[in-house]
């Protein structure tokens, strides 16, 4: 993947920078009306952002949608306890701070709190001050776009349809503590997405790829970059033109590395946030310290790698991101906290407290969650199975945090017979638990991969990016929905 582009000429010029109190308030009186907000209360803070986005997507050789946002506003939240009050607004003025102030100042009530301690400080930076829309000019992205279908056409005469899609922001916060401290971030994004349709015999099937991260568009635009994207859309698209209808029954089942990592976030990462574990509503909540998963499963969560999709200097509450241990050696060690959570339950933030912008307020969120890799052959676990399914690559699905149980579709998977990968399947789900998968898992690979970046994440209909990550896993006794 390449790393963030060095161009200069996309660097955030200093003039052009977010700087809400040189040029839409005053500081010192922003920060009294926060104080007067908060005031008897456990915490709170007043997050301000800039965002800027654009997307283009090409569909069929034409351009099909091309967009450009610019918003920006604050949130002013006051926390008590487990009640929190939040206002926000898109004007950015001392007048709609007064009125934001007063609505989050109900949900302290008579007061009685007692401050908590402001978040440390950091140094670090995981991804550069730059700006990846300015990077290339609009004339440039949409020839990008052309390129691409005009070389998936003349990979193979079976395409019939290409969509290609090019998106780039950055988001600029500034968040002003009742302490006086100002914590503030540049938050570039970029990605390329890429899918296919292919038809033989009147049969057609798609295939998808793309990816990014927090790193220059000018790189993903170069061929070197998008041809093997694209190449490997069309290689799904083709392998799902010989798919059979997938079997139905408990299987034993081999993911993939990078991508799949997506069951792990789901089934698992969500139990493990603190909100739900103080609620006591995860499948994992009350089990600190207990045997949740099979011997080797070591499960992270990681917003500290550089150019990462779901990585963050900072959250949004100021608290720099942490490497966060949650399982170790299949022993529960750790949830995902936001600052209100971690006061609660007694225990330090871990970096955790994300919120989609400055209108939501912010809740315990996954930034790049992976496991782990093993010492094991990933080619030797898929020839262990007798009977069952090498999953490749994943679609949606969904979870119930009380219960764990989830539901995934494949978009790549192989029918497995004595050790042999057979033909591709189409129509596979894996319909199974978090905490009983966990506790299957057999067969741990050495190929620990991160996903391309392409995730995002919701919660409470809140959207961010996260990264998600694994080996290569045989889980023993999943139930695959298919055919029968």
């Amino acid at each position: 993947m390449p790393t963030s582009h060095p161009n200069a000429a996309a660097i955030v010029p200093e003039a052009a920078r977010f700087r809400p109190f040189e040029t839409l308030l005053d500081r010192d009186t922003a920060l009294a009306l926060l104080r007067e907000a908060v005031a008897g209360a456990d915490d709170g803070e007043l997050f301000l952002e800039r965002r800027r986005s654009e997307s283009l997507v090409l569909d069929d050789g034409r351009i099909r949608n091309a967009s450009y946002d610019a918003a920006e506003g604050f949130g002013l939240r006051a926390v008590r306890g487990d009640v929190a009050g939040y206002a926000h607004s898109t004007q950015i003025t001392e007048s709609a701070l007064k009125r934001a102030g007063a609505t989050a100042r109900l949900a302290v009530g008579a007061g009685g709190g007692t401050l908590a301690e402001a978040p440390p400080g950091t140094n670090r930076h995981l991804y550069g001050d730059f700006d990846p829309i300015t990077e290339a000019s609009f004339a440039a992205k949409i020839e990008t776009l052309r390129a691409i279908d005009d070389y998936l056409r003349a990979l193979d005469p079976r395409v019939v349809q290409v969509t290609a899609s090019l998106s780039a922001s950055v988001q600029e916060v500034a968040i002003l503590r009742p302490e006086g401290g100002l914590v503030t971030d540049i938050r570039p994004m970029a990605r390329v997405s890429i899918a296919v349709i292919v038809e033989r015999d009147g049969r057609r099937e798609s295939g998808h790829y793309g990816g990014g991260g927090r790193i220059g568009l000018s790189g993903l635009m170069e061929p070197g970059h998008w041809q093997p994207v694209a190449r490997e859309a069309l290689r799904v698209a083709l392998v799902n033109l010989d798919a059979v209808p997938a079997p139905a029954g408990m299987l034993d089942v081999v993911l993939g590395p990078g991508w799949p990592g997506i069951l792990l976030h789901e089934a698992v990462g969500h139990g493990l946030e603190g909100d739900f574990n103080r609620k006591k509503t995860s499948a994992f909540a009350g089990l600190m310290g207990q045997q949740v998963a099979a011997k080797g499963v070591t499960v992270l969560d990681d917003g500290t790698i550089p150019d990462r999709r779901g990585s963050i200097t900072v959250d949004d509450e100021g608290t720099p991101s942490g490497k966060n241990v949650l399982i170790e050696d299949g022993v529960l060690t750790g949830y995902m906290q936001d600052r209100q959570n971690a006061r609660l339950m007694g225990v330090p933030a871990t970096g955790n407290g994300r919120r989609e912008s400055y209108a939501h307020a912010p809740m315990p969120r996954m930034t790049n969650t992976y496991m782990l890799g093993g010492t094991d052959d990933p080619g030797a676990l898929v020839a262990s199975m007798k009977d069952g399914i090498w999953a490749v690559g994943f679609g949606g699905g969904q979870v119930d945090i009380t219960s764990g149980k989830f539901v995934f579709s494949c978009t790549e998977a192989y029918r497995v017979r004595d050790g042999k990968v057979g033909e591709p399947v189409k129509g596979a789900t894996l319909i199974g638990d978090g905490p009983t998968s966990l506790k299957n898992v057999r067969g741990i690979g050495n190929d620990m991969a991160l996903d391309p970046g392409i995730g995002n994440c919701g919660k409470a209909g809140q959207w961010v990016p996260v990264g998600v990550g694994q080996p290569s896993l045989l889980i023993g006794g999943l139930t695959v929905g298919g055919v029968a």
